[in-house]
């Protein structure tokens, strides 16, 4: 599956398609709203791009995980929120706007931070006795391509047709879906051989970083001073992943099945925690 090339080649479109999905849900008006209040922001970016990385050392430390594994487990943390995560933190009754600044700006911040923390994660876990590495410059060029560009051109999409966006945007959210679940589906199969062994390392590590991601932005939210739904959106934010692109640097850059696997764990299990978390907002959240 790594040299495969429905991975090198179909992968980097798929994410490119639904980058422009989250551009379509974008205006202007949408950074100048954040930007007068810019609290929520800051702490969730902050949390976004340094904190829940620094949980990925502390889980694979404490875990004990593989080399690979705890490698696979800082790049998710260390990938902003999903497409999807709007989506959660308006069943949840969260602040929209700011899911979706938040989401931009941390796709944006991670072309810089991915790299550093991948090959930092690569020279603790792995060691001389490997010879991979991220190469990033390559790394930062592919993400600006298929994370700059596309959200530039789904705003420009969202300014000159906004009804063709609105449309576009519920196929796209829906395409993006799909084709997580057929790499999910993929990568599993083709390490189905040590499947259930990998689970049992990956499982609980993906399922403590997505919990300790929305206990830290209800708690960091909270702390700082933001209201309900601004903290809720936060906690999304730092749940939903976007495991696209994590898969994407295992699969494609470091061609390592193995260190895709908690990407794809992570892609699975963060959609019934998101259901409940959802459900906790509307409860709590008037």
């Amino acid at each position: 599956m790594e040299s495969s090339p429905l991975i090198s080649a179909g992968l980097p479109v798929a994410l490119f398609i639904i980058m422009i999905g989250i551009g379509m849900t974008l205006t202007l008006r949408d950074f100048r709203l954040v930007a007068v209040y810019p609290k929520g922001l800051i702490i969730g970016t902050f949390a976004q791009i340094l904190l829940m990385p620094l949980f990925a050392f502390i889980l694979a430390s404490l875990l004990n995980l593989s080399p690979a594994i705890a490698v696979g487990l800082v790049i998710i943390a260390a990938c902003p929120g999903g497409t999807t995560s709007n989506l959660f933190v308006l069943l949840a009754r969260g602040n929209i706007a700011l899911s979706i600044v938040l989401t931009v700006s941390a796709s944006l911040i991670t072309i810089i931070t991915l790299p550093l923390f991948t090959n930092y994660a690569l020279q603790v876990y792995a060691g001389e006795s490997e010879s991979i590495s991220l190469p990033v410059g390559r790394t930062v060029t592919m993400l600006v391509g298929i994370v700059l560009l596309p959200v530039a051109l789904g705003m420009v999409v969202r300014t000159r047709a906004p009804d063709l966006a609105y449309k576009a945007e519920n196929a796209v959210s829906i395409f993006g879906g799909v084709v997580l679940v057929l790499l999910v589906a993929g990568l599993m199969w083709n390490a189905r051989d040590q499947l259930w062994s990998l689970l049992q390392q990956a499982g609980p590590a993906t399922l403590l970083l997505n919990l300790s991601g929305i206990f830290l932005g209800l708690l960091a939210g909270r702390a700082g001073g933001l209201s309900q739904r601004e903290s809720m959106a936060v906690a999304v934010e730092l749940g939903i992943k976007n495991s696209t692109i994590a898969l994407l640097v295992t699969l494609t850059l470091l061609e390592s099945s193995t260190m895709a696997i908690p990407a794809a764990v992570y892609g699975v299990l963060m959609f019934p925690v998101g259901f409940l978390l959802a459900a906790y907002g509307r409860k709590v959240i008037p």
